[in-house]
Parts: C-alpha cells; sequence; structure tokens
C-alpha cells in the first residue's frame, strides 16, 4: 500500500470516529496530547488536515508534558512541532520527584504517574482555553484493555471514544479508535516522526501483561484475520440480556 492510501485510510476512519461519535463540534478548541510516541504524532497530523479542510471551525493545540524522568528529550518534540507550524505548549512538571517520595509500598507506580499527568492535563487544558482533550489511544489500545480488564480485574470495561474528564469541565476523545496500531507504525515510519521514549524509569507490570495480550490478539489474528475489526464492532454491538446483569429489565415481549 502507498503512502497517499494509507494516509487516506486512517483519515477516513478517523472522519467516520469523529462522525460516529459526534468527536469534535463547531467553536471546539482542542489540546491534543503530544507524548513523542508514533500514536500521538499521528493524531496531531491526521486532526490538523481534517481542521483545515472541516466544513466548521475548530482549533488545536498540541500540549506536551516532561514528568521530570531522567533523559526524556522534549527539546525534540518542541522543535518538531515548532518546525512544521503547530500551535504547542510545552509544560514541565515535577511528577518523578512526587512518585518517588509520596507512592507508597505496594502501590502501582503507573497508576499513580497516570493520575499526576492526568491532572496536569486538565490544568493545561483549562489554561488554554481548550474544552475537549484529544489522546491517541488507536483500535488495538481499545480491545486490549478489555481483554485486560476481562482477564486481570474480572471487568467488562475497555474504554469511551467520547468521555467526560473527572473534573467534569472537559471531555476527553479518542479519534484514532477505529485505526489499527499496524496501521500507524507504517504510516510513522513513512512519515519519519522523530519518536521520544517517555524515558519511565520504573519496570511496567502493567506493559508486560499487555503485552501478552498483544501476542494472543496476533496468534488469532493469524486464524481470524478480521478478529480486530470484530472485536471492536462488538464493543459498540452489546446485548445486556445475554450478560450477567445483575439488575434486568423484565421485558414481557423478548422473556418467552
Amino acid at each position: 500500500m502507498t503512502q497517499q492510501k494509507l494516509y487516506k485510510r486512517i483519515k477516513k476512519q478517523v472522519g467516520q470516529a469523529i462522525g460516529d461519535f459526534c468527536l469534535i463540534e463547531e467553536g471546539d478548541r482542542i489540546a491534543v496530547g503530544v507524548s513523542g510516541g508514533k500514536d500521538s504524532y499521528c493524531l496531531l497530523h491526521i486532526l490538523e488536515d481534517l481542521r483545515k479542510k472541516a466544513p466548521i471551525p475548530f482549533e488545536l493545540i498540541a500540549v506536551n508534558i516532561d514528568s521530570g524522568f531522567q533523559g526524556y528529550r522534549k527539546e525534540i518534540i518542541e522543535e518538531y512541532l515548532k518546525t512544521n507550524g503547530f500551535t504547542y505548549h510545552m509544560e514541565s512538571t515535577n511528577g518523578y520527584e512526587i512518585i518517588e517520595s509520596k507512592l507508597r509500598p505496594g502501590s502501582s507506580y503507573c497508576a499513580f504517574c497516570a493520575r499526576l499527568r492526568r491532572g496536569t492535563l486538565y490544568k493545561m487544558a483549562n489554561e488554554q482555553g481548550c474544552n475537549k482533550i484529544a489522546l491517541g489511544h488507536h483500535l488495538d489500545d481499545f480491545i486490549e484493555t478489555l481483554m485486560l480488564n476481562q482477564f486481570y480485574s474480572g471487568r467488562l470495561a475497555a474504554m469511551s471514544p467520547k468521555l467526560l474528564a473527572d473534573n467534569g469541565r472537559h471531555t476527553v476523545i479518542r479519534p484514532l479508535v477505529y485505526v489499527e496500531e499496524s496501521d500507524i507504525i507504517r504510516y510513522s515510519h513513512t512519515k519519519k516522526f522523530p519518536i521520544v521514549s517517555c524515558a519511565c524509569p520504573a519496570n511496567r507490570s502493567s506493559d508486560q501483561k499487555r503485552q501478552k495480550i498483544k501476542n494472543l490478539v496476533s496468534t488469532l489474528t493469524a486464524e481470524i484475520p478480521e478478529l480486530r475489526r470484530s472485536m471492536i464492532s462488538a464493543l459498540g454491538n452489546i446485548h445486556l440480556r445475554h450478560l450477567l446483569d445483575r439488575n434486568p429489565q423484565f421485558d414481557q415481549k423478548t422473556s418467552h
């Protein structure tokens, strides 16, 4: 597949997600989280292209959080954003120091870090006048999260493409919900994005679990090529009557 065809497919899938879930509306000012990874770079480029041709006006601002991990090359990200003409804001925090001093024994390093970053992201969005926050979670993230929750937490839950934030003021959107990670990897290679590691010093047990799920999905996909598409479709095709709902609504028409 050529670079142009790949780009058109990703842009079409993002456009479909925006339409299906009403992710972007007239007058939105959207903070796009850019971590330095392939997913966030891809999201930023696609949204900017759609913004230029959209029938309604909306604004984008790329935002980056430096949590203070040694070796995080935020200057590479900033130079890329500046060179490519993106509006952006860089935020530095003492997240690493807080984690090291406040993390309780046995608690999740990654969960604590995520809470701190989330709080900073909401603060930045508020300061930049943004009503929405766009994150780069893709199709594989959705189905892997579903399986992680089922296998390890006993919950039937994944992610939402559109969710009111914890602070009740911002809306979190995930426009890459229909885009497979493999397409983002190929697109990233063609665009030569300057990938920057988060430099987190923790041994991420959650990532080890996620890698096991990734391997399982890849193995099953060899036998079921449409597995990923089927699973993302299933997340929107819910039949509560056929789940263990503890508070079912009795329906005489369908009870026989």
